[in-house]
């Protein structure tokens, strides 16, 4: 499969995604902690969307991602849409080397790929090694409740024209955990017939608890905590967690 088709199944996938609204969250909580020329490092960037609408914002963006397929794409939409992006591959549990950026973001759930406590302990480490003193470190996660009850066990489904698939979630191998099993049916225009790809997605999450120890533990002041793009306390309900800390 071409790094254009797998860009196009996952930004079919994420289509919904609301993009702009991380984007509004983030530029509040740059405007509260008086950051006015933000140098974002963007961690698991994808396909670029989130890098390509902050640069567009006005914000001097690096991307990160471990795939060198979706760094290929991510270049080719900051070209499209006329911004400058410099792009790296490099795994964020192993960053190295890319200087010191006053905002780091691991947006769009990015860090439940992560699969052990250790890796996510090293990218918080290697985050805080790469912000500046008093430098803003926002990520977001799947709740707890979200893995458990509206992931594991359901059935998801688009049927369009040139493209359909069936996704199935099913439980993962640790606690709060989620395998992800994707059958995409993508139109050929060439021939006319459905070419079958599948994709096998894992995520796991913890506890809020568990993530402000580890912030804490890298050297971090937390500086809130709150859920579904608002700025308000996660409810036991609540789907996204979003955490702010700043490098002491």
């Amino acid at each position: 499969m071409s790094y254009e088709q797998f860009a196009y199944l996952y930004d079919e996938l994420m289509k919904d995604a609301p993009y702009d609204q991380w984007v509004s969250f983030v530029e509040s909580i740059l405007a509260q902690n008086n950051i006015e020329s933000p140098r974002l490092l963007d961690l698991a960037c994808g396909t670029g969307e989130l890098s390509v609408r902050f640069a567009g914002r006005g914000f001097e963006v690096t991307g990160i991602d471990l795939s060198e397929d979706m760094l290929s794409v991510a270049q080719a939409k900051a070209e499209g849409n006329h911004v400058r992006i410099p792009f790296f591959q490099q795994d964020m549990a192993n960053l190295e080397g890319q200087g010191q950026y006053n905002v780091i973001g691991i947006f769009c759930d990015s860090l439940n790929y992560l699969q052990s406590e250790e890796e996510v302990r090293l990218t918080f480490s290697n985050v805080y090694q790469h912000l500046e003193d008093h430098g803003v470190f926002i990520f977001d996660v799947h709740s707890i409740y979200k893995i458990n009850e509206i992931f594991i066990h359901q059935t998801f489904a688009l049927n369009e024209e040139d493209i359909a698939y069936i996704w199935n979630s099913f439980p993962g191998e640790f606690p709060n955990s989620v395998e992800h099993e994707l059958s995409f049916f993508v139109l050929d225009d060439r021939s006319g017939k459905y070419d079958r790809i599948d994709e096998l997605h894992l995520q796991r999450t913890y506890p809020i608890e568990q993530y402000t120890n580890w912030l804490d533990a890298a050297g971090f002041e937390l500086l809130k905590v709150s859920a579904d793009f608002e700025h308000e306390a996660p409810a036991p309900q609540s789907e996204r967690i979003f955490f702010v800390a700043k490098k002491k």
